[in-house]
């Protein structure tokens, strides 16, 4: 996709998430599609790593059927809440695209899955998974409200979190409090 749209940019417009399209030209597509565009690879490969290193793992863990059915669920509810949360907000002229929301629930699911795991930030400082997803949350609350990195669609990784954590709850009876707090 990302070669596709350098190629056409174009399809920028047409497959990224802009609420003022959505309603005005009932591109309802766009609340699937957008996670599938990336505006720089620097976003593509930064998305992917987060899917390489923890979505293979939470993949062998659950099955490919579970880990597809939660990326892409995650996905979608991602774009929907965004674009539910831009039109409360009157943000109308906005594009948004990446797989990060999915990501962020899938970073959620590994700390959920594997609570023991420790993740080295900058491959020095050992950090048990759950703290720093509970730190990554606080982060991107943090930005949001700051207006730190103001391209960045911090309320959609917060709603890729939060998808996920009901996720787990309704799926899988499983909440991720418990299980960290039997960790940490």
């Amino acid at each position: 996709m990302y070669l596709l749209t350098f190629l056409y940019p174009a399809l920028y417009d047409y497959l990224s998430m802009n609420p003022g399209n959505v309603v005005q030209n009932h591109m309802y597509w766009q609340l699937f599609t957008y996670q599938f565009i990336h505006g720089s690879i620097g976003h593509l490969l930064s998305n992917m790593i987060g899917l390489f290193f923890f979505g293979t793992t939470v993949e062998r863990r659950t099955g490919s059927k579970e880990f597809l059915l939660l990326y892409l669920f995650a996905g979608v509810l991602c774009g929907i809440f965004s674009f539910l949360l831009y039109a409360l907000t009157g943000t109308w002229n906005v594009a948004l695209m990446g797989a990060s929301g999915a990501i962020f629930a899938i970073l959620l699911a590994y700390a959920v899955l594997f609570p023991g795991s420790v993740i080295y930030l900058w491959a020095i400082i050992p950090i048990p998974a759950p703290l720093l997803i509970l730190a990554y949350a606080g982060l991107e609350v943090f930005n949001m409200f700051a207006g730190i990195n103001q391209g960045v669609a911090h309320s959609t990784h917060l709603i890729g979190f939060a998808v996920a954590w009901v996720y787990f709850l309704v799926r899988f009876g499983i909440n991720p409090i418990k299980v960290w707090s039997r960790r940490l």
